[in-house]
C-alpha cells in the first residue's frame, strides 16, 4: 500500500520532527530492562515506520524478554507479513499472522497494537491496526486466553526496539522508526496516536504527549541525538543506545516523507547493494553495470540532491542524475538519464548520448567530494556541482538527445556503476555529517552546499506545493 503520510495535504497540524534510522549491517538497536513489572494484560504499542529493506529474515520492530531461554514477546516482519508472538518456554500463549503484507520502501505508515486480555470476548483481547484501520484477515489467529499475562511491560529479559531480545543476530530492523509508544495500562484506539487528514483522506500522526503512559509506559521521540533512547513520556525509561550514532537521528518522518534509493528497483543490468536507510550503495565487481532509482518521481519544478563518494577506489563510471522510472535491462540503459558521468574525465548523459568528452571535460573526483544535481524541469535545463562550484551551469539537456522521461512524463533519481565502489546519497536528509548546513528556499533539507535558488530538496512537504 502507498501512502504518502505526510501533512503535505494540509499546510496545518501536528509535525514530527525526526525519526531514527536503523542499519542492520550495524546492529543498530535500543534496550532496556524494567525493574518491576507493569500492567502485562492490558497495553498499547504504536510506532510509525518506513522499512529499507523488505525483509527475509526476522526484522523485529520490538521485543521483550530471554529469547535464548524460552519467554520472549515480539512483533517482527517476516517475507513481508507481520507476525505477533507471545512464546513461553512450552508454547505460544498467543500467535498472528498477518495476510497483508508490508512491502513498500517508499512510504511512511503506522502500527498500533492494543491488548486487553481480561476482556471476555476473545476478539476483543487483542487487536492490530495499519494506518487507522484494522487488520481482520490472518493465516494465523491465536488469541489470548482470559487473563493471560504477556511478557509486554514485564521484567523478563529486556525491552528492545530494532532486534530480538537477548539474541539479536540475524533479526535487525533495517529502516526507520519515529514515535514509538507503549501504554501500560490502557487498551487505546489508533485514534489515540494519529487521524484520517481531512483533505486528503492520508492517516497521519498527532501529538500523544498528553497520553498516560503508566509505570513501564514510553514515548520516543527521538529529538536529542545524543541521547536517541531518551523517554519523553515523563516516566524516565530510558533506552541504552546500541550502535546508533547521532548521525541515525533523520528529518525523515510520518509528516516530511523524504526521497531514498528503492531496493526494489535495482535491477539497471544488476544489483547494487543499499544501506544507511537506502541512502548509501556499494557496487561489487567491474565490468558491469549495475543501478538504482528514487522513490519518488517528478514531471516539474526544480530539485536539487548531493552525491558524496565514500570509497577510495572505483569513482570512475559512477553515472549519477534523473532518469525515467521504468526498470531498463540491458546495460547501455544505464546511460538513459539526464545526469554526468564521472568516466572518460567526465562527461554529460541526455538519453543515451554523450557531450563530447574532449570538449565537456568537467573533471575529476576523487574521495569525499560531492556532486551536487540541480534539475530544472520546467525550462529543462541541468546544472552540475563538485563541492559547491558549478562545473556545468543552465545546461539545455534537450540540445544533447532524446530526454527520458517514462511514459507519463516523470524523472527520478538515477545511479549506476560499472565498477567496485560506494557513494552516500542525500536528498535532504543525509546518511553522513555535514560539515556546514544549508536548507533549501522553504527550509527543509540538510545539505554540505547551498542549494541555488528556486531549488527544493525532494520530500513531500516540497512536492505538495506542486499538487
Amino acid at each position: 500500500m502507498l501512502i504518502i503520510p505526510a501533512n503535505s495535504a494540509s499546510a496545518s497540524g501536528f509535525a514530527v520532527d525526526n525519526s531514527c534510522r536503523f542499519n542492520d549491517g550495524s546492529s543498530d538497536n535500543l534496550t532496556k530492562s524494567f525493574g518491576s513489572s507493569g500492567n502485562l494484560k492490558t497495553w498499547t504499542f504504536s510506532a510509525w515506520f518506513k522499512l529499507s529493506l523488505i525483509p527475509p529474515n526476522s526484522s523485529r520492530l520490538f521485543s521483550i524478554g530471554t529469547y535464548l531461554s524460552g519467554p520472549i514477546f515480539s512483533i517482527f516482519f517476516t517475507t513481508g507479513d507481520l507476525r505477533i508472538e507471545n512464546d513461553t518456554a512450552l508454547a505460544n500463549t498467543l500467535g498472528f499472522r498477518t495476510d497483508q503484507v508490508f512491502r513498500d520502501p517508499s512510504a511512511w505508515s503506522n502500527l498500533v497494537i492494543a491488548c486487553d486480555t481480561t476482556q471476555g470476548t476473545e476478539a476483543n483481547r487483542f487487536k492490530i491496526y495499519h494506518n487507522g484501520s484494522q487488520i481482520t484477515s490472518f493465516s494465523t489467529e491465536d488469541y489470548p486466553s482470559l487473563n493471560t499475562d504477556t511478557y509486554v511491560n514485564s521484567t523478563t529479559g529486556s525491552a528492545t526496539i530494532g532486534a530480538r531480545a537477548d539474541s539479536p543476530s540475524g533479526t535487525y530492523f533495517d529502516g526507520y522508526m519515529s514515535e514509538v509508544v507503549i501504554i501500560d495500562g490502557q487498551q487505546l484506539t489508533p485514534t489515540d496516536f494519529g487521524e484520517f487528514d481531512e483533505d486528503s483522506g492520508i492517516w497521519k500522526p498527532i501529538d500523544v504527549s498528553g497520553l498516560t503512559f503508566g509505570t513501564n509506559g514510553f514515548y520516543l521521540d527521538f529529538k536529542d541525538s545524543s541521547a536517541l533512547g531518551d523517554d519523553v513520556s515523563g516516566n524516565g525509561n530510558d533506552f541504552t543506545v546500541n550502535n546508533l550514532t547521532a548521525i541515525d537521528q533523520t528529518t525523515d518522518t510520518p509528516t516530511n516523507n523524504y526521497c531514498t534509493m528503492n531496493p526494489l528497483r535495482t535491477g539497471i543490468g544488476g544489483t547494487l547493494t543499499l544501506s544507511e536507510g537506502n541512502l548509501s550503495a556499494t557496487k561489487s565487481g567491474t565490468g558491469t553495470w549495475f543501478g538504482s532509482y528514487g522513490t519518488m518521481g517528478v514531471a516539474q519544478g526544480k530539485w536539487y540532491y548531493e552525491i558524496k563518494f565514500t570509497s577510495a577506489s572505483g569513482i570512475d563510471e559512477w553515472v549519477v542524475g534523473w532518469g525515467a522510472t521504468e526498470i531498463f535491462t540491458y546495460a547501455n540503459e544505464t546511460r538513459n538519464i539526464v545526469g554526468y558521468t564521472t568516466g572518460s574525465g567526465g562527461e554529460v548523459y541526455v538519453g543515451k548520448t554523450s557531450t563530447d568528452s574532449t570538449a565537456a571535460d568537467y573533471g575529476t573526483f576523487a574521495n569525499g567530494d560531492i556532486i551536487g544535481i540541480a534539475l530544472n524541469l520546467d525550462d529543462e535545463q541541468i546544472t552540475i556541482y563538485k563541492n559547491g562550484s558549478a562545473l556545468l551551469t543552465d545546461f539545455d539537456y534537450t540540445a544533447v538527445g532524446t530526454v527520458p522521461y517514462d511514459t507519463n512524463g516523470y524523472v527520478t533519481p538515477k545511479i549506476a556503476h560499472k565498477n567496485t565502489g560506494s557513494v552516500s546519497v542525500n536528498f535532504g536528509n543525509p546518511p553522513y555529517s555535514i560539515s556546514s548546513g544549508n536548507a533549501d528556499g522553504n527550509s527543509k533539507g540538510n545539505f554540505e552546499y547551498l542549494p541555488p535558488e528556486g531549488y527544493f530538496a525532494l520530500c513531500t512537504a516540497n512536492l505538495a506545493e506542486f499538487g
